[in-house]
């Protein structure tokens, strides 16, 4: 069985202890060997934690319960959704369990039981195990007009539900890791919900402000300095959001141009993006030009993704916006440089 270091008990000890009675009647609950003092039953589970304990019917996994019943002293496996769940004996009376369910344990095509084993026997108990809130990594086409077919990437979606702004949107089709819905009217400047049991997570993009998807939106041209480099709009061997990055390949402070068709960024506050260098060099670092050669923001990059937010107060507070410059500034003689996930920030 798992070990859980008893560090990781400490805090819960004056509520087992409180919960249980172990310190004053452990002695007499438990028979030993001699067998269970009651009836082999689960009656409630509960949350460990201060206040009134409260049955619950729902768990979350990393947390702490009590099961509640009788003759639970001879208890010798404990499964939540058929999961081998570590139990301390010491924690244990004839009549409640203290137990922590562990974040391995399975949520979805589950049997939302939890099954006690004595030796007396063995009792099930309806009880759901609840995934973590959605990890909500992207969606794409973040631009996406009515009625595009959008799809969601991420994780723990289990039975998920979507809105768009305020609206409920049909979920099409879904996994745990992707969701695909209609895109409907009037979404412009709206965030993405997605909803499961446990919570709620936003999207970190507003539909309609990106200017890198998949594909450079409004592209009115884009160029390197130097025509035997490379301006990859379509790479898809390391990416952050939707199916592609760009890869650019630098020679020694080296360039690209991007253009796009003017549009009006008054109701934005901030350029986006996310960043990763292929060199591990801590030297690595590009220039974002703005406002033809106007504002010149210089950002350190590492071999990690990272996301750069540069302020409009920073570059001018510009009200349109129709061109990107960038200039690799290493100094040690070129970088292959990937972006993705490049937006605008709502004010």
């Amino acid at each position: 069985m798992k070990n859980i270091k008893i560090k990781y008990l400490l805090p819960f000890f004056a509520i087992a202890a409180l919960a249980l009675g172990i310190f004053s009647s452990c002695d007499s609950d438990n028979e030993g060997s001699s067998g269970s003092s009651g009836t082999l039953s689960i009656t409630s589970v509960v949350k460990a934690e201060p206040g009134d304990l409260v049955p619950v019917t729902q768990g979350d996994p990393k947390n702490y319960y009590i099961i509640r019943g009788t003759g639970l002293s001879l208890v010798q496996k404990i499964y939540f959704n058929d999961f081998d769940t570590y139990f301390n004996p010491v924690l244990v009376t004839d009549t409640e369990i203290f137990v922590l369910i562990d974040e391995k344990t399975p949520y979805a095509n589950a049997s939302n039981k939890l099954k006690v084993v004595t030796k007396n026997g063995t009792v099930l108990y309806d009880f759901i195990t609840k995934p973590p809130t959605p990890k909500f990594d992207s969606f794409n086409s973040i631009n996406a007009a009515e009625g595009d077919i959008v799809t969601v990437y991420g994780d723990y979606f289990l039975n998920p539900q979507v809105k768009v702004g305020t609206v409920d949107v049909p979920v099409i089709s879904s996994t745990l890791t992707e969701i695909k819905f209609k895109m409907p009217a009037n979404a412009t400047d709206k965030y993405v919900t997605v909803t499961n049991i446990s919570g709620s997570t936003v999207s970190a993009e507003a539909i309609g402000s990106a200017l890198y998807d998949d594909v450079l939106q409004g592209d009115a041209g884009h160029w390197m300095w130097d025509g035997d480099d490379t301006f990859d709009t379509n790479f898809k061997d390391d990416k952050v959001q939707g199916e592609a990055a760009i890869k650019f390949v630098f020679g020694g402070w080296n360039g690209a141009d991007m253009k796009f068709n003017s549009r009006n960024v008054s109701k934005y506050k901030a350029f986006r993006v996310k960043v990763k260098s292929v060199s591990t060099n801590t030297a690595a670092s590009v220039i974002f030009v703005f406002g033809g050669w106007a504002y010149q923001i210089k950002k350190t990059i590492t071999d990690k993704w990272t996301t750069i937010e540069i302020p409009f107060s920073d570059i001018g507070n510009p009200t349109t916006f129709d061109q990107l410059t960038l200039q690799e500034s290493g100094g040690f003689g070129g970088n292959t440089i990937l972006m993705d996930d490049m937006v605008f920030v709502l004010k």
